[in-house]
């Protein structure tokens, strides 16, 4: 199987989907998953995200 598209859609966007994640303030880190806050869209990376899910952390914090 080629892996010539793998990442693909990073690429195409602003910093390859790096950033710094609004919870747990590491930065480089890839910011690609969405979760809605209220009213607000966040962008949490991978680490985060499942935190919110399970319930270990509050997406208070990063508003």
């Amino acid at each position: 199987m080629s892996k010539a598209h793998r990442g693909a859609g990073l690429r195409s966007q602003t910093s390859s989907g790096r950033g710094v994640c609004p919870l747990c303030k590491r930065s480089g880190i890839k910011v690609v998953h969405e979760v809605a806050s209220g009213d607000k869209k966040l962008m949490l990376c991978k680490q985060c995200k499942a935190a919110v899910a399970s319930g270990k952390k509050q997406l208070e914090a990063a508003v």
